[in-house]
């Protein structure tokens, strides 16, 4: 319901090459790392966001989505579901074209919102899972 393949495959195909993602630090040991890594693989520029603002996979970090001073297509965001809905509002006030909760990051109220924007939105799913398998 929150991850239809057509729109799984717009955001990964159609949104955009400049990924911002919320949660991504130089913690190798963390999820965002290796999907950040997957994503600048297959051609998308990946964008830190994380309170450090390290530089991470080369890019340099910014602690928020609106620090980053250029524009950003989708925010991929790895942070705990109670703290997701108020970074998708932020994507939305950013103008991005979609946003992507990876795995085990829900909240309906923030899904809801977000497609009322007029943003394309994925919810409970991992891109780097899902890009390999467009073909």
């Amino acid at each position: 319901m929150y991850a239809d393949p057509a729109t799984v495959r717009k955001i990964l195909t159609e949104s955009g090459d400049t990924w911002a993602v919320v949660g991504l630090s130089s913690n190798r040991a963390r999820a965002a790392y290796g999907v950040a890594e997957v994503l600048q693989r297959f051609g998308k520029r990946v964008v830190p966001v994380h309170p450090k603002a390290e530089t991470v996979h080369g890019e340099q970090g910014y602690p928020t989505l609106d620090a980053i001073p250029f524009p950003v297509d989708v925010v991929d965001v790895f942070v705990n579901s109670d703290l997701a809905g108020p970074v998708a509002d932020e994507a939305a006030a950013i103008g991005a074209k979609a946003v992507w909760f990876q795995l085990g990051v829900i909240d309906e109220a923030a899904y809801e919102r977000t497609r009322a924007a007029g943003l394309d939105m994925v919810m409970d799913r991992c891109p780097a899972i899902e890009i390999p398998r467009l073909g």
